[in-house]
């Protein structure tokens, strides 16, 4: 008969315990993103910023520095960032629905965001948090330019018209090409969805003496 195992209650008192307190030792985030603007270094890591930085960081500001101005920390309004507005030509942004701040913060600027996400002209359906917050290059939409914002309609995809080759069949044409030209293929092979056929007269003279070779001439 096995001998049934006996609960400690000591020991998993000690357990939830040792965990509560090594929770409540974790650095917030207001002390672990803090930064000393002299010395671009983060205090608790004493980590440097990069030098390409540092103009972002003293001229934009971050998420939650945006909202602790603002009606209702900025919930409903939209908000970009200078690399999206620099990297694409389709518009980029977050429309804010929630927000919980971390009021332990010195000024506020610091907690947790979620909203919906618009990137390159496409929305998605299901709210999430928000990544990022953070980071020194956040800029608030104008209400003024929010409906042409919204407004933007994505152009269709373009129809794909190359897949990659099976992995077996890549390896063949692969071994093949270095067997060949003793050099390994500098791109990618791929295989067309579609065969281009160029339609000259030598093309339609190759099909019709390929048809009477196969059926044979008329007596």
């Amino acid at each position: 008969m096995v001998k049934k195992k006996r609960f400690r209650f000591i020991a998993e008192m000690a357990r939830k315990i040792r965990a509560y307190r090594e929770l409540k030792s974790r650095p917030r985030e207001s002390q672990k993103y803090a930064l000393d603007y002299q010395t671009m270094k983060r205090p608790l890591t004493g980590k440097r910023l990069p030098v390409l930085a540092w103009l972002d960081v003293r001229r934009e500001s971050r998420l939650f520095s945006l909202f602790a101005g603002m009606r209702m920390f900025g919930v409903g309004r939209l908000f970009t960032r200078k690399s999206w507005l620099e990297d694409h030509t389709e518009p980029s942004y977050w429309q804010i629905t929630k927000v919980k701040v971390d009021y332990t913060s010195e000024n506020m600027d610091h907690g947790k965001a979620w909203g919906i996400l618009t990137f390159k002209g496409k929305q998605e359906t299901e709210v999430k948090e928000v990544d990022k917050v953070m980071y020194h290059d956040w800029r608030l939409i104008p209400k003024h330019l929010e409906q042409q914002f919204k407004d933007f309609e994505p152009l269709p995809e373009p129809p794909v018209r190359f897949v990659p080759y099976p992995p077996l069949l890549r390896a063949m044409i692969l071994a093949q090409h270095k067997k060949a030209t003793g050099t390994i293929m500098a791109e990618e092979p791929a295989l067309p969805l579609k065969r281009d056929v160029l339609l000259s007269k030598d093309y339609f003279r190759m099909q019709e003496q390929e048809r009477q070779r196969k059926e044979g001439t008329a007596v």
